[in-house]
């Protein structure tokens, strides 16, 4: 049964230690249910961005509330670098799984399909399988030829995080067409999901709707959050915040003003790292 709760309990289920999926910007980053997290004081995140990060993943490294962290990218766009991962990068504050996008997605679908691993072939001859000794490449057993394979493993997150347009009251989750989302909440062992509104009835009913929804089955909690991607954008919601987006990459380019803009805009409380 899917629990309604609120942003701050929606965050106090994403415990010390845990490997924890996050969506790319403009995909419905739960930004609200983040602030919530930092203010909590989380630590020891092993992020999995799905497959890219942003403002998102650098608030939580510059937060000291990540030692692990698996993608394919990070920057804040137009805005600039990301001044806090590339910090703690430089830094060796924490570990880096070098990953590539569909490498990402193979992950997920393999822990989707319950299977130990996902064939590959477009990462073959890259530099970047000497940074991933867990990747390997296999003959393929099915061919009479040589024909290698890397093959990825699955990637079981802990906890799916992400924003949506609304929720009904059987806990069903319309998600459009942001088909990384349902294989992310099948990949994990639980989805937490922010939401714009509640919808009066069941979205399955809706034959316009019931396409994009993502069944409560897959769904462990939800809460509301009005404009919960801020400052980020909501596709078809709302524009993303330029001016607050500027502010913030501005700030991230050192430690003081980082933590001095989280004290304005996160919490007066947050513990630095």
């Amino acid at each position: 049964m899917t629990s309604f709760v609120s942003v701050d309990e929606l965050a106090a289920m994403i415990s010390d230690g845990c490997r924890l999926a996050v969506v790319r910007d403009g995909c419905g980053v739960a930004m609200s249910a983040t602030r919530a997290l930092i203010r909590r004081g989380v630590r020891d995140l092993r992020l999995v961005n799905v497959p890219t990060g942003g403002m998102q993943t650098d608030l939580l490294i510059g937060a000291g509330c990540v030692t692990e962290l698996e993608t394919s990218g990070v920057s804040l766009g137009e805005y600039g670098p990301a001044g806090r991962f590339a910090a703690a990068v430089s830094n060796g504050d924490i570990h880096i799984k070098e990953a590539t996008c569909p490498a990402i997605h193979a992950g997920l679908q393999a822990s989707e399909k319950g299977a130990p691993f996902m064939p590959l072939r477009g990462i073959l001859g890259s530099d970047i399988l000497r940074a991933r000794p867990d990747w390997r490449t296999i003959d393929n057993p099915l061919a009479e030829h040589d024909d290698p394979l890397v093959i990825i493993p699955a990637i079981a997150p802990d906890v799916a995080l992400f924003h949506c347009p609304m929720a009904d009251d059987e806990g069903n989750v319309w998600i459009g067409r942001e088909r990384d989302l349902v294989t992310m909440a099948h990949a994990a062992r639980q989805t937490l999901v922010t939401v714009e509104r509640r919808y009066a009835g069941n979205l399955y009913d809706d034959r316009e709707l019931a396409a994009g929804t993502l069944s409560s089955f897959y769904v462990t909690a939800i809460a509301e959050a009005a404009e919960g991607c801020r400052p980020l954008g909501f596709p078809g919601y709302y524009e993303e915040d330029g001016d607050g987006l500027r502010a913030y990459a501005e700030a991230s380019r050192s430690a003081a003003s980082f933590l001095a803009y989280v004290g304005r805009h996160v919490t007066q409380a947050v513990r630095a790292p």
